[in-house]
């Protein structure tokens, strides 16, 4: 039997009470931001950690496996080392675009911004493109283009390289860096195609109701310049800093040095040009830090009953590790049902030889969990941590963005749901 299933069987099983506080922090998180919106902003951060400690002193004294809780915090400082870093680093790039946006342009925008993120990771380009995008459509920015960048910029453009989350943590566990490139460009390109050719249908639709004088003005000429450029050589070093092993939390060293020499070298100028401010950061750190603590036994109990759950098709992989990476974040989903499946054959995601012999008979189940998490996890404001930042830096500059729930009924069901189904079939074709 190996280390994985051992372990998975030597583990306690939580009462399934204490899965409440994760649902209560969902619950917040959609509705408190509405009906108490002063009152979030104040103690969101006190709601989150409140809720983490019931969780976290239940594992230490409870079921007294702190194990547990120690695991997900490391898995948490990798995630903000990367996101928090790329989210500084970018914030001292500004693009300056004079002119404003035709559908034609926006859709070339979101399509350089997509692909930007497999560079720059998703957190880094949604960082360096949100605040151009706010600009160039200030004066018809709706709902619309809030979505689609998220849909596109900030989750699809993670879909092909392990640069952000999910697939960062799959490549800290094995998986090659290119493999999803090798395997699931097909469905990555159908699904760009599709989001960025529905953008432009309805763009266009929102493009001929504004007034005529906006219109002129929006095909008028058109300057592009970027300032802050010393930062790429930040930029690089964390992207180096991704293939660093060991020693452990080197890597998270060097990024959080390369955050810091990008924020103290960057003129004050080109942060003021961004409005730079440190409080999306600080709203995303706050609420990841509730929901990696509070989902541990959520996770857990999916773990020691995935075979209870019969997850053990292409379909129901895609479908549950997409649905729980809408409400769940998809990284440590995207980790939970990969485990889950290298397990369902005796193999241990702690062992990198392991993941390869998965990878080369399980290559279905790799690309409907990567892609799965990858797409579904822009169906909510939590299902990726840029959503949230987008949300907010978004408001910040004074746009209207749809509330949690309104993102979902408005943009992600009518929009969304379509392309996931055109992608599963694209994969079983495929």
């Amino acid at each position: 039997m190996s280390n994985f299933v051992l372990a998975a069987a030597a583990q306690i099983e939580p009462n399934r009470l204490i899965m409440l506080p994760f649902a209560a922090l969902l619950v917040s998180i959609a509705l408190l931001p509405i009906v108490l919106k002063h009152h979030w902003e104040r103690y969101y951060h006190l709601v989150a950690l409140f809720l983490a400690a019931i969780t976290t002193g239940y594992y230490l004294f409870g079921i007294r496996q702190p194990e547990r809780i120690l695991h997900e915090g490391g898995d948490y400082i990798h995630f903000m080392a990367l996101v928090g870093s790329l989210f500084v680093v970018a914030g001292g790039i500004h693009v300056q675009i004079r002119g404003k946006s035709t559908p034609f342009f926006n859709c070339v925008f979101l399509f350089l911004g997509t692909i930007a993120g497999n560079v720059l990771g998703t957190m880094g380009a949604s960082m360096l493109f949100i605040r151009p995008w706010i600009r160039v459509n200030k004066y018809r920015y709706t709902g619309l283009h809030t979505a689609f960048f998220i849909f596109l910029v900030s989750n699809l453009g993670g879909g092909l390289t392990p640069m952000g989350p999910p697939l960062f943590l799959g490549y800290l566990k094995g998986v090659p860096f290119w493999w999803m490139v090798q395997h699931c460009w097909l469905a990555w390109s159908i699904a760009l195609l599709s989001l960025l050719l529905t953008f432009y249908l309805v763009d266009r639709h929102n493009f001929r109701r504004a007034p005529a004088i906006v219109r002129e003005e929006e095909t008028g000429v058109r300057k592009i310049g970027i300032d802050g450029l010393r930062n790429i050589f930040f930029l690089a070093i964390i992207l180096g800093a991704l293939f660093i092993e060991r020693p452990l939390f080197l890597r998270e060293a060097v990024m959080l040095a390369a955050a810091v020499g990008s924020y103290f070298a960057t003129p004050k100028n080109v942060h003021a040009a961004n409005e730079f401010s440190f409080a999306p950061a600080k709203e995303v750190g706050w609420l990841f830090l509730g929901i990696f603590l509070t989902m541990v036994p959520v996770l857990d109990y999916m773990q020691l009953h995935a075979r209870d759950l019969a997850i053990d098709t292409p379909a129901k992989f895609y479908w549950i590790t997409g649905g729980l990476s809408a409400v769940l974040d998809n990284a440590p989903t995207y980790l939970t049902f990969l485990a889950n499946a290298l397990g369902r054959i005796g193999l241990s995601i702690e062992d990198p030889a392991a993941m390869r012999q998965f990878l080369g008979s399980g290559k279905a189940e790799m690309e409907v969990i990567s892609m799965g998490a990858v797409l579904f996890g822009a169906a909510t404001y939590i299902g990726n941590s840029p959503n949230f930042m987008i949300k907010a830096i978004a408001e910040q500059h004074g746009m209207h963005t749809p509330s949690f729930i309104g993102f979902a009924i408005k943009f992600s069901l009518p929009i969304l749901l379509p392309v996931l189904l055109l992608v599963y079939w694209v994969i079983l074709r495929s």
